[in-house]
């Protein structure tokens, strides 16, 4: 080794001792005749002192050095007089009489330091040197370490780790696939997996009964902060097993990765159905760290010839409490938020309780001052307060409302980042039906089992079965989601039936599946956690990409190794594949 010790463990234990240390420098400060050099590695900072006094051909060299130069110094363990509290090594100071020069550097186009002056594209094009940073290179080692807990956890539960394949078959449902070209099958395609669902379910039909993996994903849709073109997720299956099952085993996950990585315990993990979420949060994925509510007031409002609240389908408000002095400009700045496509509201409707008592609204013209009393009992409001509504179609108006609920709640401070509130949402829809192409999808995938009750509903009633699916949402962030699948051939061949697929589409796409269905699946279910969102709200992060080494921006490039990029025309031809212009 090159180094005796690293530049993250020397403390008083160590004064007097000669040591080598390796790494990085991060900063030079002179003073006088003495030179302090801030030497950095993965581990942590210690301060190298460098005197002039004696020492002319050491000097020399250390006028050689520039910030980011790779060096090794040895010298004695000696105490700091001026210490430094922030970090682990701050009470000591290597003495340096010995320097070699391990490699220089060019000037960094940022700062190296956890308050850099480098914007994100920067940083994303410098990404080896951002990794450099202590705050990124924590992200990463608060991965690695929620990697090796999950692995302990789903070993102690009889799980076995199997990996699945990277090359698989492309289908149309769900999102875009990735495609590569087979170069030894001309004309054909290979797809990255959007997940290992297939595979496995095939692996319980085979016997393993217990299976999980840390896979990478991949799929081909619009960007935000919490999607990358390819992501991590930790993807489970269980054979001889319920909802109820399920649950219990994935929760008693969560529970151990709050314990072992924040050290809490995150209290009750509440089962509650979709439809009613919706009908409270104006999500399916709520946070639930505050209150704010959505109240329906379809019985009350309508039918006082308002046109707007009369024709929709659903009217429904928040109170937003002790708001009822938002000035005019402030509550047109809200209506206007709304309005974006963003959120895509229509409009915003306010009540405005003040706190003399009067209540005063945009729509008086409507309604007397009794009747806005009778509106604001619903509310359950007190002086101060303020009501805001929308009205439009049911779930559109539902979600506009929560996202609503969401921003309202981050500008009151009601958002506590140090709270954590898990929660459980079942019972979803099976399918959602799409106007543009006349036909049902399936709203988790194909292979999701209905709610047993409801498979009698696949004849009459496709749209109003619920799905044994199920999902863990913290935060108002969806971790994860899973069902109880279809086992039995029969039942899956009605529901490709539902779905529009033709028996030989259906055999064409999924008679691998449908094949070992006939050969004794037993009654199984699954879930997978988005393993990059778990990371980032354990880190109290804001996107993903924080907390991956190599993520892309949110145009999908790689702007380090720019790509996606071209490929060379024999490429091209040795894949069969022309360009058109």
């Amino acid at each position: 080794m090159l180094r005796t010790h690293t530049c993250g463990e020397l403390n008083m234990q160590f004064v007097g001792r000669i040591v080598t240390l390796c790494g990085w420098i991060q900063r030079i400060r002179e003073m006088g005749g003495m030179t302090f050099i801030d030497l950095r590695d993965r581990y942590g900072i210690t301060q190298l002192v460098f005197n002039i006094q004696g020492q002319p051909d050491l000097f020399a060299k250390v006028k050689e050095l520039g910030r980011e130069f790779v060096i090794s110094a040895s010298g004695k363990v000696a105490e700091r007089s001026s210490k430094n509290t922030k970090i682990p090594t701050g009470d000591i100071e290597i003495l340096v009489d010995s320097l070699k020069i391990l490699n220089t550097s060019k000037i960094p186009p940022f700062t190296i330091e956890d308050n850099t002056d480098g914007g994100e594209e920067l940083r994303m094009k410098y990404r080896y040197l951002d990794l450099r940073r202590t705050v990124v290179r924590k992200n990463l080692e608060l991965r690695h370490r929620m990697a090796i807990l999950t692995r302990n956890y789903m070993n102690e539960q009889g799980f076995i780790e199997i990996e699945t394949p990277v090359l698989i078959k492309s289908t149309p449902e769900g999102a875009r696939d990735f495609v590569v070209p087979s170069r030894m099958n001309p004309g054909q395609f290979y797809a990255l997996p959007q997940s290992p669902q297939t595979f496995k379910q095939l692996l319980m039909v085979a016997g393993f009964d217990r299976y999980f993996q840390i896979v990478k994903c991949f799929r081909d849709e619009d960007l935000r902060a919490d999607r990358q073109p390819e992501f991590s997720q930790i993807d489970c299956e269980m054979s001889f097993v319920t909802q109820d099952d399920i649950l219990a085993t994935f929760e008693g996950l969560a529970r151990y990765l709050f314990l072992e990585v924040k050290g809490l315990d995150p209290g009750e993990f509440p089962i509650i159905e979709y439809d009613s979420v919706m009908r409270d949060y104006g999500s399916d994925k709520p946070d639930i760290r505050f209150g704010m509510k959505l109240i329906e007031l379809n019985e009350t409002i309508k039918g006082k010839g308002f046109k707007v609240f009369d024709d929709a389908e659903l009217v429904v408000g928040i109170n937003a409490i002790g708001c009822a002095e938002y000035s005019r400009k402030q509550i047109d700045e809200l209506t206007e938020w709304v309005k974006r496509p963003q959120v895509g509201a229509s409009g915003l409707v306010y009540i405005r309780y003040g706190t003399d008592g009067t209540l005063k609204s945009s729509i008086d013209k409507f309604y007397s001052p009794d009747e806005l009393k009778v509106l604001a009992g619903k509310f359950s409001v007190v002086p101060g307060d303020l009501m805001l509504i929308m009205a439009g179609k049911k779930e559109k108006t539902q979600t506009a409302l929560g996202t609503l609920r969401i921003e309202m709640g981050k500008r009151l401070g009601l958002i506590d980042p140090t709270v954590f509130k898990p929660l459980w949402i079942v019972n979803f829809p099976l399918l959602e039906w799409d106007e543009v192409s006349k036909r049902f999808y399936a709203k988790h995938h194909p292979f999701t089992s209905p709610v047993p009750q409801d498979i009698s509903l696949l004849d009459t009633n496709p749209g109003a079965i619920r799905a044994n699916a199920y999902d863990l949402v913290i935060n108002g962030v969806e971790i994860g989601g899973g069902s109880i699948r279809i086992h039995n051939c029969d039942l899956q061949k009605k529901m490709f039936q539902v779905l529009g697929f033709t028996d030989e589409l259906a055999q064409e796409q999924f008679g691998f599946l449908m094949n070992a269905f006939e050969y004794g699946a037993p009654p199984h279910g699954g879930i997978a956690f988005g393993f990059d969102r778990w990371c980032t709200i354990f880190g109290g992060g804001e996107s993903i990409r924080d907390f991956m080494a190599f993520p892309k921006n949110n145009s999908g490039r790689d702007v380090m190794i720019d790509t996606p990029s071209s490929i060379s025309e024999e490429q091209l031809k040795e894949l069969n594949i022309k360009l058109t212009s």
